[in-house]
């Protein structure tokens, strides 16, 4: 990896600068504008859900009764775990949230994964086809976008009111909403109801800024170890210094990095179980 872009090199910040920004329908000129379509994030979140459904259309047709072979192992294993942690935390009809869970643990995984790509492979590789031009930016790790975790824990956010009207109706869920937590008295209604719209806002945002923060982070990272690569600029001396810190450090980070992929993708399908189950719990 080496930071360098098009024609000219640019600097460290306009290295990193560059590698940040998402290929976009306009320039985002606000914190929230809706007219402004990350068109990457966007399709490698559609890339991923459609492998997702792949793996797992593969594992239901390729399994057997008999002796498994190790990608069916693999996808039992996933699915003997999701089931666990799914019992333990659904008291009901679990038909659904199972497949559910194991759907957002592959998916989420495989988004994050995307982060072990080289960072600088993406552009060479639109480089190499011409498409320069076309395509300024790309990033292709759709976890690293603010956009697209928000998006992912708005779709949680439905669940979450869609399961709290299926399981209590909606009488028992708006008497819920006003009686809990400080109790019923009519003088408590408007308190209780602020301080649970609050609740959902929070699970839903701290979901998402979860999820972003963590690979956001690591791509960061990543980044400011791919620089290391440039230090022959500026001189013979910290040319080794800089291949051996490019090589160590982004091996080593790479590695350790394959943790905080499967971590972030379990806690999120941790916290999606939680919410869910607790729109099965009544006050």
């Amino acid at each position: 990896m080496a930071a360098s872009e098009g024609k000219s090199a640019l600097d460290p910040s306009g290295y990193i600068a560059h590698h940040l920004q998402n290929f976009s329908t306009s320039h985002q000129t606000s914190i929230f504008d809706i007219n402004v379509w990350n068109l990457d994030t966007l399709f490698w979140s559609i890339f991923c859900g459609l492998v997702t459904i792949i793996i797992l259309y593969c594992a239901a047709r390729k399994s057997t009764s008999g002796v498994p072979g190790r990608f069916q192992c693999a996808v039992e294993m996933l699915v003997e775990m999701v089931e666990d942690q799914s019992k333990s935390m659904i008291h009901g009809n679990r038909s659904y949230i199972a497949p559910l869970a194991l759907t957002v643990f592959i998916w989420v995984a495989l988004m994050n994964s995307l982060d072990l790509v080289p960072v600088d492979l993406p552009t060479r590789l639109i480089g190499w086809l011409g498409l320069s031009e076309a395509l300024p930016h790309m990033r292709i790790v759709p976890t690293t976008d603010l956009n697209g975790t928000l998006g992912i824990a708005l779709g949680v956010f439905v669940l979450m009111i869609y399961y709290n009207f299926k399981i209590k109706g909606a009488g028992g869920f708006a008497h819920e909403l006003l009686s809990a937590p400080f109790g019923a008295h009519p003088l408590l209604w408007i308190p209780n109801l602020v301080l649970n719209i609050i609740e959902f806002v929070a699970k839903t945002v701290s979901l998402g800024m979860r999820l972003f923060g963590n690979m956001y982070a690591g791509e960061l990272l990543f980044l400011l170890i791919a620089l290391l690569g440039s230090l022959w600029n500026f001189g013979a001396d910290t040319t080794v210094l800089g291949f051996l810190g490019h090589v160590i450090a982004g091996s080593v980070w790479a590695i350790f990095h394959i943790l905080i992929v499967l971590l972030q993708a379990f806690i999120f399908m941790m916290l999606t179980l939680v919410y869910i189950g607790q729109a099965h719990d009544s006050h």
